[in-house]
């Protein structure tokens, strides 16, 4: 297995955690895994996620401002606002609203 595979199953174990209803950014995962300037590949996994075999929650991580840069990785360009809607977040302009009350950071969460 490549590096790069072994980096996007990483990715996909953190998302995994997100509990419904909390989101976190690209740039928190790739600095929980040790790669802090690796946001951009995270971002990449994220779409890879969607042909992965277990559904990952990818709809759960957005940009560092809240805003759902990946919408265009989705079904249809409303799924991602759609999801995150179901699970109690208020997006407006694909903006999540109140970001930092529903932030999940995995550097805390996950910290031993």
């Amino acid at each position: 297995m490549d590096s790069k595979k072994d980096f996007f199953k990483d990715v996909f174990e953190v998302v995994e955690l997100i509990p419904k209803g909390r989101v976190t950014s690209y740039g928190a995962i790739a600095k929980y895994l040790g790669a802090a300037k690796s946001s951009r590949v995270v971002g990449y996994a994220m779409n890879a996620s969607h042909s992965n075999e277990k559904p990952i929650p990818a709809h759960r991580v957005v940009n560092r401002n809240g805003m759902l840069t990946g919408k265009m990785h989705f079904p249809t360009t409303d799924a991602m606002q759609e999801r995150l809607e179901k699970e109690g977040l208020i997006i407006i302009d694909d903006k999540i609203q109140k970001f930092s009350d529903h932030f999940w950071d995995p550097m805390i969460e996950l910290a031993l």
